[in-house]
């Protein structure tokens, strides 16, 4: 049985809000039917979600889940990684579809910076990425994909997700296993883990699906159980 990603990695949305403009975008619509901002448009940083960070039991966060880095001032991003250098326990990631508008430069061990990809087209994101973030880890996330990223330069990524389109659109527009299966090869080529997201297993097939975390996340993961016991 697939693992829901949501159960292993909290969203914890410092910032909502993006100016990238996907059609596919759930975040826009979750702002719309939640009017959680007045304009999705026009990013706002939500301070307050700061003190969550200070939470002692560990987690693995996702804080882009309802915004883009490359959305995020200078402001935000200074107050943001103070909060993950004081709290080594927890894991953090985020995301982008614009790492050509990023200069970042960290040595946040528990940091992760990653790309959205969607299409072959969009393989430059990985370069601009490794080229304008400078950090200890990388990864990158393939949903939705909509065509075969063919052969992908993986060089210094330290996970990969895979995905597919879900809700009204997902029965015609979806990822072929051919392409889910050839990301995990050419990963696991290199030692990296990938981890299929739940949406896919439709698709794949149970047997198939491979879910797979770093070694710190699932360390997170293993600290978080000491604690619930």
């Amino acid at each position: 049985m697939s693992v829901c990603i949501k159960s292993l990695i909290q969203n914890l949305n410092i910032v909502i809000g993006c100016t990238i403009g996907c059609g596919y975008c759930y975040a826009r619509n979750n702002v719309k039917r939640f009017h959680t901002i007045d304009d999705f448009e026009k990013p706002e940083f939500f301070e307050n979600k700061l003190r969550i960070m200070d939470k002692p039991c560990p987690h693995n966060f996702l804080l882009t889940g309802m915004s883009d880095l490359a959305g995020w001032s200078s402001e935000w991003q200074e107050q943001v990684f103070e909060m993950i250098s004081r709290n080594p326990q927890h894991q953090f990631l985020f995301l982008t579809k614009r790492p050509d508008l990023l200069d970042i430069k960290t040595d946040l061990e528990n940091a992760w910076f990653g790309v959205t990809v969607t299409r072959k087209e969009e393989l430059w994101r990985i370069d601009a990425l490794r080229e304008n973030v400078k950090a200890k880890h990388y990864h990158a996330t393939f949903e939705p994909l909509f065509n075969d990223p063919e052969q992908v330069n993986l060089r210094g990524i330290d996970w990969i997700v895979v995905g597919t389109m879900t809700g009204a659109c997902c029965k015609k527009i979806h990822t072929e296993p051919e392409w889910a299966v050839s990301l995990t090869e050419q990963a696991h080529s290199l030692s990296i883990p990938v981890f299929m997201k739940e949406d896919l297993s439709p698709i794949m097939g149970d047997m198939n699906m491979v879910q797979e975390l770093p070694e710190a996340f699932g360390r997170v993961l293993e600290e978080q159980r000491k604690w619930h016991k």
